[in-house]
This record gives structure tokens, C-alpha cells and sequence, in this order.
């Protein structure tokens, strides 16, 4: 068949659904990122699009750098282009003025009062000495090569108080017969004894797994409150965290919260919280979901901390201390309901735990942590309530440091007994009291040794330590008292020197003036 000749004016017949920008053209192109899409491609059923920001990233991918430019060596100096910061208003400071600044930031930084705000503005390099020191010390420089091993070599010989082989062998047989095995206080000394017989119940808080919690607190972290026992403040106080955070985290806050201030007298809190605040804002507290006791207060202080961090957009407040101080009952109490898991036994808490208190707000529950380091033995890490006491091996070792710090007529009342010749006959008649015998109706006593180590954990049993600059109104009455009575007994002595000399003292008597005069 012979093919249809097209006529003149033939024109390609085009879909009327497109325009001209779909037409094959760059502009209707799926490289354009301006391009235009119809209703229909634009309808929900057809998300196959590329958008606007993936076509620029494909492009960007596309480009390729200009190696030739790259090879090129600059055949003038480069010249830098002007910046209007040049010429703003910078002010420079001579040498005294950077001191004086440098002693008022110290002075202020160890105010608790006082806190440095938008720290990233200022030069803290020039205001803040570096108190590093380079360790490594050069041998060479203390001691040339020459001095030491060269021929004028200046190191003395070491002295030897033998001179062969054989008398260093008769003075070995000199020591030995003159050696005394019960004078010898290094044969099996005690700490090694006490090494190898360790309680590893006594090791709890101490585990790499919850410093590493701990850290984790420390670093998200803007305001640390570091919870206080009000029965022990300075026992329960960790001063290896504090110093931590004082030497390399100077930017977070630290609060201290005197807290189960319900199981001390109210004149004693006060005393505390007087000598604490010295150092860091202290705050008395008692943990109750219902009726708590210095929420107020610690909520006004966690507000402050708030307004001072504005460029943030939330601020965390970590919850740190000892076992057993009540770290989630306050925070239990602070949201009015039970947020946190909390018992009145140690080691509740296994692992941080974050709460929201408002919405700028976060709390961080930590588990506690027992730094051995700080001169704390087995029996105070025990009565701290670090340990718990139903797992103790021998808990009849704790209790006479117990009976020490307690008063015995609050045993007597708390038990219904009487006196006692040591620590022995008190759990025998505390067990009897309890009911807890063995066979033969003799006293478990260490079943009731435990017992008496919960009710101290407790806080059943009454226990306070005094601040250390505590002075007994008493003995200070009792001071004046003596004072003034050396005062009367000077006076006398006086007089009857007086009398003895016969040397008699006139009181000087007003003048008598006429009244014609005046």
C-alpha cells in the first residue's frame, strides 16, 4: 500500500493535560527543583514525586569539583575580606585590672549565694589560673649525662656493710638466732586476715556498674542535689563527688538536701542547716507523698536555676547520695504520687531514671554510691544503712558500736528491758522480749541482731550527731558562771589587801554649787 502523504500543515497532536512547562523542557524537568506539578501529580494517590530538597541534594551529588582550578597556584597574595567585627567596640584591660577581676570572680565563686551567669561570653581562660602542672620532669635537666655515667661521673657508690659473701652469711645467721616470733607484729597481721575473710555483701554501691550510672547523672546533669541524712549529714556526705565536681564540672550547681529531718529535733536542723549553708544552699526536707515538708522552698530554688538557664530549653536535676537516704522518696514526694520505685531498705535503685516535673523541668534518679575512700570502715558503712541487714554474716559485730552511739534509755524503752553487762546479754534479752529462740529456749542472737540493725535503718531508733561547731548552751552558762564568780573572788581579795594596808579609797563626792550663783 502507498503511504498517506502529510499535508502541509500537518501538527503533532499534544495532550491537552500538560502545559508547556511539562513539554520535555528543562523547566518541566525531574532536575528542576522549581518545577511545577499538575493537581492529579500532586494528588495523595501519586507520592512518587521528587521533592524540592531531594532534588537539590541529587544535584549537589552530580557536581564534581574543578581539578584544574584546584592545581592552580595563586600568582598574588590573597587578600582577606573585611569584617565589620574589626571595628566594633572591643575594650582592653591592663595587667592590675585583669588581677582585681581575677580575685573578685575567686571570691564569688566560692560564695554559695552567688552564681555565674552566660559563663561562655567571658574569657574563662584569663580569669581562671590553670592549676595543672606538667608531671613529666626532664632527667637531663636535673642531672647531666656525664655527671652520672661519664668519667667524671659525680654519684656516690652505694655503701655495703659487707665486704664478701661470707660475712653478709654471718649476719643473716645473727638475725636469725636473735629473731623472736611473738615481738614480730608483721607475722599474719590483721588487715590481711580481714582481706581474705571480706563479707562481699559489704562491697554494695561500689561496683563499676553503678559509677558508671553515676557519671551518666554527673554529665546530663545541670543542678546536682546531693541527699543528706539529718542524723549524719557529714557521714553521709560523699566530699570525693563534691571535689569531682568542683575541680571539673565548675559550670553545674550543687544543692544539698537535709533530708529525714523528721527523726531529729527542729533547734538541731536549724543548727544544721546553718553550718551546711556556709558551703552550698541547704535545704531541710521530709519526704512524704502526703504531707511533705520543705517542698516549697526547694521547688522556689529549682525555679531560680530555671530562669538562670533560659538559652536552654529544658534543665535536668540529678538526685545523688548514699543508699538508703531517700533519693526517690523525694522525688515520689515532689510529684505527689509514686514515680519511682522506693522501699526503706538499700539499693532499691538499679539504674538511672528520668521523670518530668514540669515541662522545662526533668528529674534523674541514681542508684547510690559508697566511697570507701573517704575513711569509712565496715561497721559505719553498715550503719549508714548501705548494707541490708537480713544478709549480714556476723551481725553481732555491729552491735556495740550501735549501743555506743545510742542512748540506753531509749533501748530500754523501745525493747522494755533492762540494764546490760555488754552487747551479749542486750540481744539475749531483746530476743527473749521478741520471742526469737532456739532449742532449748535459749536466745537466737543472731536473728535478734538483725533485727535490731533494721529498726536502726530504720530510723526506729532514736541517733543524731551534733554540727561541729555546736556549743552546749549549758556549758557556756556554766563558762559565764565561773567567769563571773573569779570576778567576785579578784574583788575580795582586793578589799581585804585594802583593809589589811589600811588604805582607804573616798568615792569622789559632786561639788556644791550656791543657787546665787547660777
Amino acid at each position: 500500500m502507498a503511504k498517506r502523504s502529510k499535508p502541509q500543515n500537518y501538527k503533532k497532536t499534544i495532550n491537552s493535560k500538560y502545559t508547556s512547562a511539562q513539554k520535555g523542557s528543562k523547566s518541566g524537568a525531574s532536575t528542576n527543583p522549581d518545577r511545577k506539578l499538575t493537581d492529579k501529580q500532586t494528588n495523595s494517590n501519586h507520592k512518587f514525586f521528587r521533592s524540592k530538597q531531594d532534588i537539590n541534594r541529587l544535584n549537589m551529588q552530580k557536581e564534581k569539583p574543578d581539578m584544574e582550578k584546584m592545581w592552580i597556584q595563586a600568582k598574588s597574595p590573597a587578600r582577606i575580606d573585611p569584617n565589620r567585627k574589626w571595628f566594633g567596640n572591643i575594650r582592653t584591660i591592663d595587667q592590675q585590672q585583669l588581677d582585681k577581676l581575677r580575685t573578685e570572680m575567686a571570691n564569688r565563686t566560692h560564695d554559695p549565694r552567688s552564681v555565674l551567669i552566660k559563663a561562655k561570653q567571658l574569657p574563662m581562660s584569663l580569669l581562671v589560673e590553670s592549676s595543672k602542672t606538667n608531671r613529666k620532669v626532664d632527667l637531663l635537666d636535673l642531672e647531666s649525662y656525664a655527671d652520672t655515667f661519664g668519667p667524671k661521673q659525680k654519684r656516690k657508690r652505694i655503701k655495703i656493710n659487707y665486704e664478701s659473701l661470707e660475712q653478709k652469711a654471718e649476719q643473716v645467721e645473727q638475725k636469725d638466732n636473735c629473731y623472736e616470733m611473738e615481738k614480730d607484729l608483721n607475722l599474719n597481721p590483721v588487715e590481711d586476715v580481714q582481706k581474705d575473710n571480706k563479707d562481699k555483701r559489704l562491697t554494695a554501691g561500689q561496683s563499676q556498674r553503678i559509677w558508671s550510672e553515676l557519671y551518666k547523672v554527673i554529665d546530663s546533669s545541670d543542678v546536682l542535689v546531693c541527699i543528706l541524712d539529718a542524723r549524719d549529714p557529714l557521714g553521709t556526705r560523699s566530699y570525693h563527688l563534691e571535689n569531682h565536681l568542683k575541680k571539673n564540672c565548675p559550670h553545674k550547681h550543687i544543692v544539698l538536701l537535709l533530708n529525714k529531718c523528721d527523726l531529729i529535733p527542729t533547734w538541731l536542723t536549724s543548727r544544721w542547716v546553718q553550718y551546711l549553708s556556709k558551703e552550698f544552699p541547704t535545704i531541710a526536707f521530709h519526704a512524704s507523698v502526703t504531707k511533705p515538708f520543705g517542698k516549697g522552698p526547694f521547688i522556689n530554688l529549682l525555679r531560680q536555676f530555671d530562669k538562670f538557664h533560659r538559652d536552654k530549653q529544658t534543665i535536668s536535676v540529678g538526685f545523688v547520695g548514699y543508699p538508703n537516704v531517700g533519693k526517690s522518696s523525694v522525688i515520689n514526694s515532689l510529684k505527689k504520687r509514686k514515680v519511682c520505685k522506693a522501699a526503706p531498705i538499700p539499693g532499691e535503685t538499679r539504674v538511672w531514671q528520668y521523670v518530668a516535673m514540669t515541662k522545662r523541668i526533668y528529674l534523674i534518679d541514681c542508684p547510690g554510691v559508697v566511697y570507701t575512700n573517704e575513711g569509712k570502715d565496715e561497721v559505719e558503712v553498715v550503719l549508714k544503712g548501705c548494707v541490708r541487714a537480713e544478709k549480714l554474716e556476723d551481725p553481732e559485730y555491729y552491735i556495740p558500736k550501735l549501743l555506743e552511739k545510742s542512748k540506753p534509755e531509749n533501748l530500754k524503752k523501745i525493747y522494755s528491758i533492762g540494764d546490760w553487762t555488754d552487747e551479749i546479754d542486750f540481744l539475749k534479752q531483746v530476743g527473749i522480749q521478741k520471742g526469737k529462740l532456739l532449742k532449748g529456749g535459749e536466745a537466737d542472737t543472731k536473728t535478734t541482731a538483725k533485727l535490731v540493725l533494721m529498726d536502726w535503718q530504720r530510723g526506729e531508733i532514736p541517733f543524731y550527731t551534733l554540727p561541729p561547731d555546736y556549743k552546749d548552751m549549758r556549758k557556756m552558762d556554766q563558762e559565764v558562771h565561773d567567769i563571773q564568780q573569779l570576778e567576785q573572788e579578784n574583788i575580795k581579795a582586793n578589799n581585804l589587801f585594802l583593809e589589811q594596808n589600811q588604805i582607804l579609797v573616798k568615792k569622789p563626792q559632786p561639788e556644791k554649787i550656791d543657787e546665787q550663783q547660777i
